[in-house]
């Protein structure tokens, strides 16, 4: 049986290439876009920011979901991502490359069914699972003590 969701945002240009994001229907507070220089003033993040930070958002929130279905108290999980851009066969700049890397706090060997969590959380990213179908995103946790536990998908030698 397949389940379908729906929900809605509003933009609003406010100046130039400044522009407010509402989320209709819920009480989050509005959000400032803008383009880097020299196009906009570089305000706020631009699309591409927000759909890095999307994609690493989701995967850090699917991790965390994933340890604390097991019993696991992770603590304070930080994730960096690094993005790629590159122009297509119209020479148009494209999001062509997303790394992402997450640093659990403590050593893997402390966290309750480590090897099965790492093998699926990825598949349960809303936003990455949806974004790979164009966007190559490669993933790389990393325990507390920076040991690399689990391998990127397709480029295992990028770190971001």
């Amino acid at each position: 049986m397949s389940e379908t969701q729906e929900f809605t945002l509003t933009l609003t240009q406010e100046s130039d290439y400044v522009f407010r994001i509402e989320f209709d229907d819920t009480a989050i507070p509005a959000l400032h876009t803008d383009e880097s220089a020299p196009l906009g003033g570089g305000t706020g993040p631009n699309p591409s920011r927000m759909l890095v930070a999307a994609v690493a958002n989701c995967l850090s929130a699917s991790l965390l979901f994933s340890l604390r279905k097991y019993k696991n108290d992770p603590g304070g999980i930080v994730a960096r991502a690094k993005a790629r851009l590159e122009r297509n066969e119209h020479n148009r700049l494209r999001v062509a490359h997303i790394d992402v890397a997450i640093e659990l706090p403590g050593a893997a060997a402390g966290y309750a069914q480590i090897e099965r969590l790492l093998a699926q959380f990825e598949d349960f990213c809303i936003v990455t699972e949806s974004v790979r179908h164009g966007v190559a995103v490669d993933v790389v946790v990393r325990d507390g003590s920076g040991v690399q536990v689990h391998p990127a998908q397709t480029h295992p030698t990028v770190s971001a």
